[in-house]
Formats: structure tokens, C-alpha cells, sequence
């Protein structure tokens, strides 16, 4: 079951589902806007999915195998899937506690570029935590958020094609970090990964994050409905 949590622009909440389910539906909605654009029938819509998934390692178009630390024996062991992904980055991990976030924008519509669309998808990221008390910031040469610059809490991962967006981030709120311990984050060894509820030191109510992040994702890309 989906249920739209904020009228002002299309944000959907699949709560949780399987990884390649919400990969499925991401590429139907991302050719669907491709093929709206290149024949320009309609007027192209901007969408941000939201989700939990199941245990997961993702790994992008530049992952390296040797950061995943275990085999994919044990992965199978433990019901961890693992899937190689046309975003860009290294590996990463998505599982439940995790708020997952899928936009999928024409950012033309924005007159904006890649670079500046990663950069405010961290700016919605940095807003939110700093609801929540939590000092957050980029990290020169990396993209995603950070505390103290040490411990990531939020993954970035973006593939684009003639401007609109697929694939995105995900911020660790209740996430259980044991499994960060089977890799390399995003190909780095130095510096760790933390979430909301670590850094807190208490459990975070996950329906009124997403909400509270919709409402700063409007007001940072100024994204509504027609």
C-alpha cells in the first residue's frame, strides 16, 4: 500500500519494501519521464519516494569488490541481498530504520544542474538534522552528510539522464550499524557511520521525520504540484 503524505508536491511513502521492488518502480518512472520529455506530450511531473528496505548492500557504477568484507555466502546466510546499480558511487547499505529517499526530478524544471541538485539534496538533509539538534555538514571531496566530519549519517547516490534524477539517499535514523561493519561505506576506510538515534541516544519517530523532511524538501527546491 502507498499512501501521498503531503498534498503541496508529490511525495509518496511506500513505507518498507524490497530493494528491487523500489528499483523497479523507480525505472518506470524515470523512462516514463524520459519518454514525456523527448516527445514533449505532456508537462514533466517531479516525484520523491520514500521507503525502508530490507537488509541490503547496493553497489554503484565505480564500487570496488573488495569493500564488500564478507561473502556473499554469508550474505545469503543472513538474508542480505546485494545488487549492482547504474548510480554513481561505491557500496552502500540500506535496511530498516534507514529513511530511504527516491527523487525523481526534470530538474530542468529547477534551472539547475548535478551539482547544484547534490548539493541541495545535502542542504535538505543538513535542515533536518538540525531539527533535531543534530550539527551535520559536507565533507570536502565527498558527497553525502556528516557529524564532526568523521561519521557519515546520510549516503548520496544519484544517476541522471537528459536532466531528470533516479536513485538518491539515505539518511540512517534507527538503523542498525552492525551491518556498515560487512563494508567499506561508500569505499572509505578512515572515518565511520553513525545515525539520529546514536548520535541522540534514543529511538527517532520515523513517520514524523518524513514529514518534517518533505515540508524542508519543498521549501529547498520549492517543488509543488500544478
Amino acid at each position: 500500500m502507498t499512501t501521498a503524505i503531503d498534498s503541496k508536491i508529490t511525495a509518496i511513502d511506500w513505507h518498507t519494501l524490497a530493494y528491487h521492488e523500489a528499483w523497479a518502480l523507480q525505472k518506470q518512472y524515470f523512462q516514463n519521464l524520459l519518454h514525456e520529455k523527448a516527445t514533449q506530450q505532456f508537462v514533466t511531473k517531479n516525484y520523491l519516494f520514500l521507503c525502508e528496505h530490507l537488509p541490503v548492500f547496493t553497489l554503484g557504477k565505480s564500487a570496488k569488490m573488495e569493500n564488500l568484507l564478507v561473502s556473499e555466502t554469508q550474505l545469503t546466510a543472513e538474508d542480505i541481498s546485494l545488487y549492482r546499480v547504474e548510480r554513481g558511487g561505491d557500496i552502500t547499505f540500506h535496511g530498516l530504520g534507514q529513511c530511504v529517499g527516491y527523487p525523481i526530478l526534470d530538474l530542468d524544471n529547477f534551472a539547475i544542474g548535478l551539482r547544484q541538485y547534490i548539493f541541495q539534496v545535502e542542504e535538505v538533509i543538513i535542515r533536518l538534522l538540525a531539527m533535531y539538534d543534530i550539527k551535520a555538514d559536507r565533507l570536502v571531496d565527498s558527497t553525502g552528510v556528516w557529524v564532526a566530519g568523521k561519521r557519515k549519517i546520510c549516503a548520496l547516490g544519484v544517476k541522471s539522464s537528459r536532466m531528470i534524477t533516479m536513485h538518491g539517499f539515505a539518511l540512517n535514523v534507527n538503523t542498525d550499524l552492525h551491518y556498515f561493519d560487512y563494508i567499506n561505506p561508500c569505499g572509505i576506510r578512515d572515518k565511520g557511520v553513525t545515525s539520529m538515534a546514536k548520535e541522540l541516544g534514543k529511538s527517532i519517530d520515523m513517520q514524523a521525520l518524513k514529514i518534517n523532511l518533505i515540508a524542508i524538501f519543498q521549501t529547498v527546491f520549492n517543488l509543488a504540484d500544478e
